[in-house]
């Protein structure tokens, strides 16, 4: 196992190294900073000189190399906006959006399994059907929509629950979140929704699917002819075996809301990434896009190695190669 990790980290090394060349020649084709920097009838001295502090008017070979050069020293530039260190402000940013994606997948796991094994074992039931039509919906329906109708239930109709914000935070065994107060959870619990209805929906389908096509296997109908428990043989047995592609789509599904919830967090003013890679990128904040697309791609990796990791656990006859 240890071989198959370092060999999954070098992986990781050269995907890096690949992202930076492509992502460093997009943000670079993407218009000028220091058009937005100055005023529009800046003299070119002024505009020479910016570009000069900021190392603009070199090629761009020389641009990537020092860029590596200083990523290799845990220095990814200062923000052209706020001059502060780049890579702080998106660690600043990322418990927050972490801890909102983590409560999306949480609320999508906890109910998208018992609905799926219910519409599993009992495929032609009214509840089972409403149950396939709710993921239908939740398939269908725009992020966006979904948060504002919520916002317009929830906040204005009933006023049960705020419409921004991140909520009081609590510390616990030494990590600082809004999940462990009570006031961070009735701010939390609609943008996660929001995040976690397209997954809530994923998850029913590929749970019923796989549940079904399992229960067809001899060893399902063996348990039932010993008079195994029904608890027994959908949980133990039968989820067991679905659980595989289940994870892969909760991995997978978590390193999209992590690096792809902007249009949530900028609904319900939640301070995360997503908003600061907005304003970056309307800002062409080069050292902050940098920044964000690698932290991103670590947290991708990551994810994905925890993932394979996973599958040896349901399934002790997966062998890393």
């Amino acid at each position: 196992m240890l071989e198959y990790i370092g060999k999954r980290m070098w992986q990781t090394l050269i995907v890096l190294f690949t992202v930076t060349i492509i992502v460093f020649i997009m943000v670079n084709a993407n218009g000028d900073p220091v058009q937005s920097l100055l005023p529009p009838d800046a003299e070119p001295w002024a505009v020479e000189e910016l570009k000069a502090s900021l190392g603009l008017n070199q090629p761009l070979y020389i641009q990537y190399f020092r860029f590596v050069n200083n990523a290799l020293h845990g220095d990814l530039g200062i923000s052209y906006y706020q001059q502060v260190p780049a890579l702080g402000l998106v660690l600043e940013r990322l418990p927050k959006t972490m801890e909102l994606a983590l409560a999306a997948i949480f609320i999508s796991v906890i109910i998208a399994i018992p609905a799926g094994i219910y519409a599993a074992i009992k495929p032609e039931s009214p509840f089972s059907k409403l149950i396939m039509f709710g993921s239908l919906t939740g398939i269908s329906l725009p992020t966006f929509l979904s948060g504002i109708l919520l916002i317009m239930i929830f906040a204005v109709n009933l006023a049960w629950l705020p419409s921004s914000g991140r909520g009081e935070v609590a510390q616990f065994i030494g990590i600082q979140s809004s999940l462990f107060t009570f006031d961070g959870w009735q701010h939390i619990i609609m943008p996660a929704t929001t995040l976690g209805l397209y997954m809530v929906a994923m998850l029913i389908r590929l749970v019923r699917a796989g549940m079904r096509e399992v229960l067809k296997q001899d060893y399902i109908s063996f348990a039932r002819a010993k008079g195994m428990p029904g608890r027994v043989i959908y949980i133990r047995h039968a989820l067991k075996n679905t659980m595989i592609p289940v994870i892969t789509v909760i991995g997978l599904q978590l390193g999209r809301l992590i690096a792809f919830s902007m249009i949530t967090e900028r609904i319900f003013a939640w301070p995360g990434m997503g908003k600061l890679i907005l304003d970056s990128i309307n800002r062409l904040d080069r050292p902050v896009i940098m920044s964000y697309i690698l932290v991103v791609a670590v947290l991708f990796a990551a994810i994905n190695l925890i993932v394979d990791l996973l599958y040896f656990f349901f399934d002790p006859r997966i062998e890393f190669n």
